[in-house]
């Protein structure tokens, strides 16, 4: 055999081994499966994020006012109230009809209490000509312990004593000093939880006695 003819026979031999070698490689392939191409990861977009302070469901807030005017039952027929007053006798709201009434709920021991009560004496004396009822009732304490409290502070209007707590459930004054002004058809138009100073007071009165001109 010529050297040319031994050349020739080994690319023919080389050919048909890698002939050989891709029909093994496609027979191992499941049928009709391609070779997979490999593809780019795909572009993960961040979420955008929220403005500063924003909320999925923010919660609507509460008209200023509503719950107060509940709490002090403006706007309602104001609660019976009949107590023993300090000294003797009885405290009768409903003997006080046709009269503008400013009506406190207070203790010996509550400091706020005895900060009000010189005030609302002024307001009292002032406006007495105009028909102001003051009454202060005291609350869950004995007649005796009222009594000093009272002529200690200088209280000149009437005194109610609510020994159980009856008529402080009644008028739901759940924390000592409450406020009430009823007007003179026995509707309450103003009521404040105690600690409150003059302004606050002469506003509320003047709720009751309309054409007045209240000054703290």
């Amino acid at each position: 055999m010529t050297s040319r003819s031994a050349v020739v026979l080994g690319l023919l031999a080389g050919a048909l081994t890698a002939a050989a070698v891709f029909v093994v490689l496609v027979a191992a392939l499941p049928d009709g499966t391609a070779v997979p191409t490999p593809t780019p990861p795909p572009t993960v977009s961040a979420a955008p994020s929220a403005s500063p302070g924003s909320s999925a469901s923010a919660s609507p807030s509460a008209s200023p006012g509503s719950s107060g005017d509940e709490a002090f039952m403006v706007g309602q027929v104001a609660p019976a109230l009949v107590v023993e007053q300090l000294g003797g006798g009885t405290i009768d709201l409903t003997n006080l009809k046709g009269k503008p009434v400013w009506i406190n709920f207070m203790a010996t021991w509550c400091p706020p209490c005895r900060d009000e009560l010189p005030k609302m004496v002024d307001f009292a004396t002032r406006y007495a000509d105009d028909g102001l009822v003051v009454i202060a009732v005291d609350v869950n304490e004995d007649e005796a312990a009222v009594s000093s409290f009272a002529t200690e502070v200088g209280v000149t209007f009437p005194v109610g004593l609510d020994p159980d707590g009856t008529a402080q459930t009644a008028w739901r004054a759940a924390v000592l000093p409450v406020h009430y002004w009823v007007d003179s058809t026995g509707v309450i138009r103003a009521g404040a939880a105690g600690g409150i100073g003059p302004d606050i007071m002469a506003a509320n009165l003047a709720t009751i006695l309309p054409g007045v001109d209240v000054q703290p």
